[in-house]
Order: C-alpha cells, then sequence, then structure tokens
C-alpha cells in the first residue's frame, strides 16, 4: 500500500473541520486535561489558520467522561451521554483559552444551550465567524443521545461546507487489523466508504461513515502525535489515510 497524490493533494482545503478525541487532550494523563498538549494543539491551528485556511474543531469529552462506559456499568444511556456533552464543553473551553493566548479570535458553540459560557451553535452564525476568521470550536456533539461526536462532526461539517473532515487519532490512518494486536497490519493510504463498513474497521463509527457517504465528504485520519502534524494536515498536505470514494490502496 502506497502513498500517492489525492484530490486534496493540489489545492490545499479552504474550509476544514479538525475532530479531536477528549483522549487527545490527555497527554501522559489518565484523566484530565494537560494543558501544553492543548497549546502545542492551539499553535498547530493557530499557524494553519494565519494562512487563510478556515478552521472549525469538534472535540470530545472521553477524557472526563464517556457515556457509554457508563451505560455498560448501569447508567442510563441517555443520562450517561448528556454527561459526556458537558465533558466535551470543559475540553472546548480549555482549547478556546489556548488559543485565544496566542492571540487566534475563537468562538465556542454549543448544540446546548449554555449562553453563560459559549454562544448557542446556529449554524449560519459559525459560517460567519468562520469568514471573519475566527477558529469555531464546537461542543456538546449533536446535542441528542445515542450519537457520537464522530457524527457530530460529520453533521457540523457538511453544515458549513467543510471541504475535508480531519480526524486526529493516536495512529497514523487506518489499517485492515488492529496495529497493536496484529504487528503486521497494512496502513491504507486511501480507502472507500463502502470497504471501511464492510470490512467494520474501526476508524469511526458507522452512522458517520454513511452521512459522510451520503455527502461525498472526504476524511483524513492522521496521528496527532506526530509535531506538526495537525497543521500539515489543515494544509491539506497527504499524511494518513483518505477516507473517500470507492477506490483503495
Amino acid at each position: 500500500m502506497t502513498d500517492g497524490a489525492g484530490p486534496l493533494a493540489a489545492t490545499p482545503p479552504r474550509r476544514v473541520l479538525l475532530k479531536l478525541s477528549g483522549e487527545a487532550l490527555l497527554g501522559d494523563a489518565e484523566y484530565g486535561i494537560d494543558p501544553g498538549v492543548v497549546r502545542d494543539i492551539a499553535r498547530e491551528v493557530r499557524d494553519a489558520d494565519s494562512e487563510g485556511i478556515q478552521a472549525a474543531v469538534v472535540v470530545g469529552g472521553g477524557n472526563i467522561f464517556r457515556g457509554l462506559a457508563a451505560s455498560a456499568q448501569g447508567m442510563d444511556r441517555a443520562t450517561g451521554d448528556y454527561m459526556g456533552m458537558l465533558a466535551t464543553v470543559m475540553n472546548g473551553l480549555a482549547l478556546q483559552d489556548a488559543l485565544e493566548q496566542l492571540g487566534q479570535p475563537t468562538r465556542v458553540m454549543s448544540a446546548i444551550a449554555m449562553n453563560e459560557i459559549c454562544e448557542p451553535y446556529i449554524r449560519r452564525r459559525a459560517v460567519r465567524h468562520l469568514e471573519k476568521g475566527r477558529v469555531v470550536v464546537m461542543v456538546a456533539g449533536t446535542g441528542n443521545p445515542y450519537f457520537t461526536t464522530d457524527t457530530a462532526a460529520t453533521l457540523r461539517a457538511v453544515e458549513v461546507h467543510a471541504q475535508v473532515i480531519l480526524k486526529a487519532t493516536r495512529v497514523d490512518g487506518v489499517y485492515d487489523a488492529d496495529p497493536e494486536l496484529h504487528p503486521e497490519a497494512q496502513r491504507y493510504s486511501r480507502i472507500g466508504y463502502t470497504e471501511l463498513l464492510s470490512n467494520r474497521l474501526q476508524a469511526l463509527d458507522a452512522t458517520a461513515v454513511s452521512l459522510a457517504m451520503d455527502n461525498e465528504m472526504p476524511i483524513v485520519v492522521f496521528d496527532m502525535t506526530v509535531p506538526g502534524n495537525i497543521a500539515r494536515a489543515v494544509r491539506g498536505e497527504r499524511i494518513g489515510t483518505l477516507i473517500a470514494g470507492e477506490e483503495s490502496r
């Protein structure tokens, strides 16, 4: 499986949506937010934005609370998911603070109303913020239980007419098997939506992939732990795995 030039290589995307898992903010800690990691992420987003690329960010909350795990221990799933949504708000505020300390105008927009600390998510307002050069951090998922932040990221990307979703993870792309369990696993440089779904590869949840496929929204899965990779992905450099169309290699 070899890397090759793709549709994102020629022209860097003008508007992107960066999906950060809550675990991305952990650093070496087991729980909570590592301010140093948040500053590093903010610096890369700021640098890309300074080049004229409009960046929206959807952040998860798994570093603080995960509704699905709580449900497995007996908590009502909807209650657990709402608690997870509140965790994403804390992460979003931390990212906003780091960005604004770097001089980058930022707005946090929530799918659940909490006007004292962030704006309500309104699609047209989010687009206007992006057009004015503000980074928009979108929190509280879709505002509904039973939907992951992967699905929220895909929905928001479609709504604000992003050119690509950039899913920042701790692995360098999509593999044909779990690389931690199978060292011989092969990484795809590109894979189609249908193949991803049919092979049940756990890069994103099925709802997010189906929504991306219906709207022809490309997704890049890449390793955010490599310094500079977030900025490279935002600029449109070819890294990780591209999920788009039906071609795979």
